[in-house]
């Protein structure tokens, strides 16, 4: 008998045919396909899947390349003024001999905002107002920033920290490493610990009214030069001066000096800015201002515990560890003499910070009845102006608010900021034709009343954008007087009908310059008394509710 005929041979063989056997050896090989693929189904939630690859860059060695290739601009917002980051194609990342590349059709997330920040790119089209112009250049597209790279599928995260960001209103940028400062040349030099995509020199105006042209003419351009740590700083001037604390570099041209701008775009910036450092920061001025720095010198003590810098003159390199350039501003570009509520300060941060500075004595209005059942006298403040947009019946006014029940001052503004600070705290009610003074309304108690009075040529947006809307974020009372035609000094000058007074919007289709000179400059206010009663008697009842 063969070996054939031995194998055949056995206990299946004398039940089974060939035929039968292959059979049944077909289907065992398939219901072992299928237990197996049982097993992994009911088993697959608790198995672990399998680790990929975790990459990790350390802090010092750095990307040695980070390209990102932008294939969509931002598109403009025409209401807000803001401008969102736009979608990117590829995102290179190389580390010695580590590449990641992400195709088109794998979305990439980046730091996105309705402000601008430039951390990947240098976009032009922000969107500007009239006469709006971009004073931040930027010569490289370069993102300088720790890396956190999350894979997850095909997917991949990227988190960014800016160093310049680009707001409506103002460009800001934070250098942290070896940071050189040249006054004479306006060049700062930076030496920075993170890769980016190389040499990146930088134009900066450090004033926060980004898009106003006559005042980004009077700011000083700054040009910021960045090198990655391990580049040879062949072109940087040696340190003499060394500090040890960071420097905030900011402007005292534009408005300065006139006391709406500088609130707006000096003091309540440089406040949001400079108050998390708690006055170890050393101020770095441009554009030196004398008399500003007068003015404001309390606030500026209070901020800081050094001495000012007028940089501008200094031909030695002042060097830091950490200096920004620019202030902080609301990212929304018609936002006056507030504070973003995405800041860590409020404006009511900011009240408090200015009764502290100056000592004020009131945090919120009195009561006009006493806890003894005694009627309190409330007490009004008459804003005088000596040039334009005057009262020339401030006595009446006066007359009229002591015959309702106020008790009356009729002051003007001046540079001594700490004594009519006082003086306006002092009071409950604050009457003013629109213009800078009513900016003291940064003084007044919580739940005070201001009156503004608005003359005639349309002044109605611009009494809303920088008191009105202002005053909420006071916790103020906002009440309003618009004055009739017979009430304004332009109807004897030029006649009831000239277009001038006829108008007013027809003239101020010709230009700001043409507004200002007729409406802002050559009017004047005699208010009607028995018309403008109602709106007295309402400032009292509105006190007297707080009762």
């Amino acid at each position: 008998m063969t070996e054939k005929d031995l194998l055949y041979d056995t206990i299946l063989a004398r039940s089974f045919s060939r035929n039968e056997q292959k059979r049944l050896g077909y289907g065992a090989f398939i219901a072992s396909l299928l237990f197996v693929f049982t097993l992994c189904t009911v088993f697959k939630p608790y198995l672990s899947p399998l680790p990929i690859v975790e990459l990790q860059l350390p802090v010092n060695a750095g990307l040695r390349i980070l390209r990102i290739t932008e294939t969509q601009k931002p598109q403009a917002s025409s209401s807000t003024n803001n401008a969102t980051s736009g979608d990117f194609e590829n995102l290179a990342l190389s580390n010695d001999q580590i590449n990641i590349t992400l195709n088109a059709a794998t979305p990439q997330s980046l730091t996105s905002s309705n402000d601008h920040e430039l951390s990947v790119y240098n976009d032009t089209s922000l969107p500007k107002a009239e006469n709006h112009i971009d004073s931040f250049n930027s010569t490289t597209n370069t993102t300088i920033s720790k890396e956190q790279v999350i894979t997850e599928g095909n997917k991949m995260e990227k988190t960014m920290k800016p160093i310049c960001k680009k707001l409506a209103r103002t460009d800001i940028c934070e250098l942290n490493g070896d940071v050189r400062v040249h006054g004479k040349s306006a060049t700062i030099h930076a030496t920075i610990a993170f890769a980016f995509s190389g040499n990146s020199t930088w134009q900066i105006r450090p004033y926060a009214r980004k898009g106003d042209v006559a005042a980004m003419n009077q700011v000083r351009e700054w040009t910021l030069k960045l090198k990655q740590k391990n580049v040879e700083n062949a072109n940087f001037s040696r340190c003499v001066r060394n500090h040890s604390v960071p420097a905030i570099l900011f402007s005292l041209g534009g408005y300065s000096m006139n006391n709406f701008h500088d609130f707006t775009d000096i003091v309540i910036p440089l406040y949001t800015t400079a108050r998390r450092f708690n006055g170890e920061v050393q101020f770095l001025v441009t554009n030196k201002n004398q008399p500003w720095i007068n003015k404001f010198k309390n606030i500026l003590k209070s901020l800081s515990n050094y001495e000012l810098i007028y940089i501008d003159e200094e031909n030695e390199t002042q060097c830091f560890s950490s200096v920004t350039v620019g202030l902080n501003r609301h990212r929304e570009y018609y936002k006056e003499l507030t504070i973003d509520s995405d800041s860590e300060y409020s404006m009511s941060d900011f009240r408090r910070f200015l009764r502290d500075t100056y000592s004020l004595r009131n945090a919120a209005a009195r009561p006009v009845i006493t806890r003894r059942n005694q009627r309190r006298k409330p007490r009004m403040l008459i804003l005088a102006r000596g040039r334009s947009r005057a009262f020339t019946n401030a006595g009446a006014i006066a007359r009229s608010a002591r015959r309702i029940g106020f008790r009356v001052a009729v002051a003007e503004a001046n540079a001594d900021v700490a004594s009519f600070a006082q003086t306006v705290n002092s009071c409950d009610v604050m009457v003013g034709v629109h213009g800078a003074g009513l900016t003291n309304m940064v003084f007044l108690p919580e739940n005070a009343v201001v009156i503004q009075i608005l003359p005639i040529g349309g002044f109605e947006w611009l009494a809303k954008t920088d008191f009105e809307e202002p005053s909420k974020g006071m916790s103020l009372r906002y009440l309003e007087y618009k004055i009739a035609e017979e009430e304004s000094t332009l109807l004897r000058r030029y006649g009831r009908d000239h277009e001038i007074v006829r108008d007013p919007s027809a003239v101020g289709k010709r230009g700001w310059e043409m507004f200002q000179s007729v409406y802002l400059v050559q009017q004047n206010v005699s208010i009607d008394i028995n018309r403008f009663k109602p709106v007295l008697v309402k400032a009292f009842e509105l006190l007297q509710m707080q009762a």
